[in-house]
């Protein structure tokens, strides 16, 4: 980090240094592994509602796609770089291997808040965003899906770009569609319910029964809405959560030592998972700061919101009896911040491990697109679960047996996977 400052690429490579060490990668695999194999950066002109032209910029990262076509998430956000989609286009490398699904890693955005913008504008961003790309993305080569402040409305108007483009259909290339158009039933659930299953685990092999447990969790988006509620359906208690309020420009804390009531909440919150906060406080819940959540005495924190919030700056608040943190989000833990986290023995599910289960269910997606043939709700889950279940139980498994951390074990497992594709297939 240069400067002080945090830049996500270098603690993806940094993360990834540490773990090739291990490992003992051969310098050519290396060098090919801690850079993307391919990067797109690009504007797309947009005819306002007021009749200006409005230009916005777009990324398209591929890190790598040894396992498989690049697999990851498009994000609209105003403060989107370059560096933090190649740090997420890094971590999807892992995430699909370490799950032990065929694909590889890319991720995508465009700087714009969709707050400020019309359904049409919207629009006009995500069709400019395939016609700049319609070349270099498909089912064969890179497949999208949804990530930060985009829905399933926005992948079928790429979809739909994307197919007037070639000329057919080709529901295999964009995941998170709506269901009805190609979207896999438990895709909404997938990433919030897999957090929850590998915190399942967790508990088990620390012996910590789910019922006797609260959570604090940052974030109360589409993952931290669903993890809340599968957390609390096998018997835990969420006592705080904190997300962003758009009109202050700044995030709160709302707490309940009772436990707060989802469906009370997701009643008075916006599309974006912004929570008003007078009808909150009408409820009876406590208004905090937004880093309330970490100094919560609870059991378990789950970040389900950005990267870089558990830092050198703040870790040290984490409240004495947190014993496990399941990261919902991408990237939420910087290495310092991981330092003080083994120091105290606190259990950590890395992210790419954690979250993974929206990736695997757009990978179900796919299959079923594919195939032409789609499953019921209750099969994807089933089958989430049992990948999930499966996933932890291999990185638990190396990091007992070689005393390493659950990051560390779980960088192993995937770097290894990917090293082994590389050099099988020659590339270095």
């Amino acid at each position: 980090m240069k400067n002080g400052s945090y830049n996500p690429f270098e603690v993806a490579q940094s993360q990834f240094d540490n773990v090739a060490e291990l490992l003992d990668l051969d310098n050519g695999v290396k060098s090919l592994l801690r850079e993307p194999m391919r990067e797109y950066q690009f504007v797309i002109p947009v005819r306002m509602d007021d009749g200006s032209i409005k230009v916005f910029k777009g990324f398209r990262v591929q890190h790598n796609d040894a396992l498989g076509p690049a697999k990851g998430g498009n994000r609209f956000h105003p403060l989107e770089t370059i560096d933090t989609v190649r740090a997420l286009a890094m971590w999807m490398t892992w995430k699909c291997s370490v799950v032990d699904i065929p694909l590889g890693g890319g991720k995508g955005g465009v700087i714009c808040d969709p707050h400020n913008l019309s359904q049409r504008e919207q629009e006009q961003i995500c069709r400019g965003w395939v016609r700049q790309l319609s070349k270099n993305v498909g089912p064969w080569s890179d497949v999208p899906a949804p990530d930060v402040m985009v829905s399933g409305q926005h992948m079928l108007w790429m979809l739909d770009e994307f197919e007037t483009i070639h000329g057919g259909h080709f529901p295999g290339f964009i995941t998170g569609k709506p269901v009805g158009m190609g979207g896999s039933l438990g895709r909404t659930e997938a990433t919030g319910y897999g957090v929850i299953y590998v915190l399942r685990e967790a508990l088990k092999v620390l012996g910590i029964d789910i019922k006797k447990t609260t959570a604090s969790i940052q974030g109360f988006g589409n993952v931290a809405q669903h993890a809340i509620q599968l957390y609390t359906q096998l018997g835990g208690k969420v006592t705080a959560i904190s997300c962003w309020d758009q009109e202050d420009n700044t995030a709160y804390t709302y707490r309940k030592k009772t436990g707060i009531v989802l469906n009370e909440l997701k009643a008075i919150t916006d599309k974006f998972g912004g929570i008003d906060k007078q009808r909150a406080c009408d409820l009876g819940y406590e208004k905090l700061p937004g880093e309330a959540w970490l100094e919560e005495e609870v059991d378990i924190l789950i970040p389900a919101a950005l990267e870089n919030q558990i830092n050198r700056g703040n870790v040290k608040k984490i409240g004495s009896s947190v014993k496990v943190i399941s990261e919902g989000a991408n990237g939420p833990t910087t290495p310092e911040a991981d330092s003080v986290l083994k120091e105290r023995n606190i259990f950590v599910l890395p992210d790419f491990l954690a979250n993974a289960g929206g990736v695997t269910c757009s990978y179900f997606e796919q299959v079923q697109c594919n195939t032409n043939y789609f499953w019921e709700k209750e099969e994807v889950l089933d089958k989430l679960d049992t990948k999930m279940t499966s996933a932890f139980a291999a990185v638990n498994e190396v990091a007992r047996r070689k005393k390493v951390y659950m990051r560390d074990a779980a960088y192993m497992i995937a770097i290894n996977r990917v090293a082994e594709a590389v050099q099988l297939r020659g590339w270095a």
